[in-house]
This record gives structure tokens, C-alpha cells and sequence, in this order.
């Protein structure tokens, strides 16, 4: 009788083709640790492993600033944007149920008076266009470059 050799499933993690096993350490005093650690914070990356190891093999890391003020600017634009397209959907409701429920002169009346609105609305628009123009020229001259570039 022959018997055959059954393979078995050993179980758990399958071994790595190429294993990290070599380890090194490394002792910083305080001022060493606080420029260390302010290059990590400011490269973002998320394991110091990491970001020492692109260090030492010379590859470049990004710096994030990230600016509270400008980015609660750029939140309430998102914002405002949304309500200027909420604002068109419904202009065009309105506009044909006046015309479908009052009489021709009631809705002149009425649409006259939200022609009045829209022309407020528009100038607040420019005002709205004229400070992010602002705001990315103040952008540009920090180095960062804007959304259109």
C-alpha cells in the first residue's frame, strides 16, 4: 500500500517574504526630543517609524499648516454656495406657481418685488466674489498655492 503525504493547514498569519528584523534605538536629550517631535507633528505623518525612516533614506516629507481661520472661511463659502443653488430652485418654484395661481396682475406685482430681492442678492454675490479674491491673493502671497492653479 502506498500512503500519500497529506499536506495540513498549519493555521495563522502566512510568514513575510521579506521579514523587518533588524532593530535600532537611539537616545535624544529633551531639545533633540522637542525638535524631533515638532518635525513629526508638523510632517503628519501618523507612525514615527515611518517618518524617521524617509528621514534617514532621504526621502522629502510635506509640511501641513493648517489655518482655523481660513478653513471656517472656506466652510461658510461651501455654506453660502449651497444656499445661493438652494435659493435658484426654488426662484424657479416660485416663479411658476405666481404664474399658474394669480392673476397676471397680482404676479407682476409679486415678481416685481422679487426682481427687488434678486438684485440685493446679486450685489451680496459680488461682495461674496470681491473677498475670496481677497482672500486668495492673501493665500498666494503665504506661499500656498490656491484651488485654480
Amino acid at each position: 500500500m502506498e500512503q500519500k503525504k497529506k499536506s495540513f493547514n498549519k493555521g495563522g498569519r502566512k510568514p513575510k517574504l521579506d521579514p523587518r528584523t533588524h532593530r535600532y534605538s537611539l537616545n535624544l536629550d529633551d531639545v533633540e526630543n522637542a525638535k524631533f517631535l515638532a518635525f513629526y507633528d508638523q510632517s503628519g505623518y501618523r507612525v514615527k517609524a515611518h517618518f524617521i525612516k524617509n528621514c534617514i533614506f532621504g526621502k522629502s516629507f510635506k509640511v501641513l499648516r493648517i489655518d482655523k481661520s481660513k478653513v471656517d472661511y472656506y466652510i461658510q463659502l461651501s455654506q453660502l454656495f449651497s444656499q445661493f443653488r438652494s435659493i435658484g430652485i426654488l426662484y424657479n418654484q416660485t416663479v411658476k406657481e405666481l404664474h399658474s395661481n394669480f392673476a397676471e396682475k397680482k404676479a407682476l406685482a409679486l415678481l416685481y418685488k422679487l426682481e427687488q430681492y434678486t438684485v440685493e442678492l446679486v450685489k451680496t454675490n459680488q461682495q461674496i466674489i470681491a473677498l475670496t479674491k481677497q482672500f486668495e491673493a492673501s493665500y498666494k502671497e503665504e506661499g500656498i498655492i490656491s484651488v485654480e492653479e
